[in-house]
């Protein structure tokens, strides 16, 4: 039978590019694959035509040779196209595993059975004090996962002779299934690519290797820790499967809200409530902070809101010497009831006042005007 222009198979030019003839193979390969049209011989015979003329050109040294001599060149070089199954599975693992998504499964012979696998990771979610956060402290806690198990070492058999090959793949982990001449390794479902099979599971993990077991362990907090952070503890997580690592263990905070303390970055906000006259006439008052009780100096004609800095009494820098620096902000409280003396002497010192900020009430009415009337 006379072949086909391999170039005229793949509906290319002949100065056509690598990537086109693969973009161009893969449309083909994907249009005449014999899953997706079973018992079409025709199908079948357009995905061989298809693969060989790809096997050709997409090699520079054999498409140099068929551009010269055709396909009598190849033949004398030894390609005769693809004479079995296994030709074509070697040629383009690669391809298909672009195309159809199957990565390298065109083994044919080679053993199917799993690696060993990464534990998975696990998550624990503790909460702390608004102090704890500020200054570090170690917690214990307590982790329910799985651990090898004790009594099989993680075979999950109850003895070392109870482990037997896999009777449906032979102990490879992987069966070969054909469809017309297209055939495909895949994981044996009865091993789970395990390629062994137990006979008599272990009684105390029933096979799976692993038992629940709560774990002990001692988390140390950093001191300058902010909410939402995450801890990572490497090998704490799950144990791994085949002899695989364990995975990760991530702790992450919840810092509770401080009934009067509140953070920006490592400086601590607190309010301090002061009188009127406190505030006209200066004084000294108590203020709390993450240490205790200490004293401020509050000069007269202190505002409402006005901030005041006490240095070094903030929170640890967490990645850093030093501390924050603690920021109080004064609020003018105003009394709800007064007595009538009370009431009296204040009435007496709005009217000795009022000469004194008439002047300032006047510039501001007037700024208020001015800007109106722009």
């Amino acid at each position: 039978m006379i072949k086909k222009d391999y170039y005229e198979v793949l509906g290319l030019a002949r100065d056509a590019g690598q990537e086109e003839i693969k973009k161009t193979y893969r449309k083909l390969a994907l249009k005449f694959h014999p899953d997706k049209n079973p018992g079409d011989k025709q199908a079948e015979e357009c995905f061989k035509e298809a693969s060989e003329a790809y096997e050709v050109l997409h090699d520079p040294q054999k498409r140099q040779v068929y551009d010269q001599f055709g396909h009598a060149g190849l033949e004398g070089r030894g390609f005769h196209g693809f004479g079995d199954v296994g030709d074509i599975f070697s040629a383009f693992g690669d391809i298909f595993g672009d195309v159809f998504g199957l990565g390298n499964m065109f083994d044919m012979g080679g053993q199917g059975r799993s690696a060993g696998r990464r534990g998975a990771d696990l998550r624990y979610d503790l909460q702390i004090s608004f102090t704890d956060a500020a200054f570090g402290k170690q917690f214990s806690i307590e982790i329910p996962r799985h651990e090898i198990c004790p009594d099989c070492s993680g075979t999950g058999a109850a003895s070392d002779t109870a482990i037997k090959p896999c009777s449906a793949c032979g102990g490879k982990g992987s069966v070969i299934r054909t469809q017309g001449f297209f055939s495909i390794s895949t994981t044996c479902t009865r091993c789970h690519g395990e390629g062994k099979f137990i006979e008599h599971p272990c009684r105390l993990c029933r096979g799976h290797g692993r038992v629940s077991k709560k774990r002990q362990l001692e988390v140390k907090i950093p001191a300058g820790i902010e909410d939402s952070s995450r801890l990572r503890l490497r090998g704490e997580g799950e144990p791994g499967s085949g002899g695989g690592p364990a995975g990760d263990l991530y702790v992450f905070i919840r810092v509770k809200e401080h009934r009067m303390f509140s953070r920006h970055g490592d400086d601590v906000v607190c309010r301090a409530p002061i009188s009127f006259p406190q505030a006209v006439l200066g004084g000294e008052i108590e203020v709390p902070t993450l240490e205790g009780a200490t004293k401020l100096t509050i000069p007269h004609g202190t505002p409402t809101g006005k901030i005041f800095r006490l240095s070094g009494l903030g929170v640890h820098h967490l990645h850093g010497r030093g501390l924050g620096d603690q920021l109080v902000q004064v609020e003018i409280q105003v009394p709800k009831k007064l007595s009538a003396e009370q009431e009296s002497l204040l009435r007496e010192y709005a009217r000795l006042t009022e000469d004194s900020i008439a002047p300032q009430k006047e510039g501001f009415l007037k700024r208020f005007a001015q800007k109106k009337a722009n």
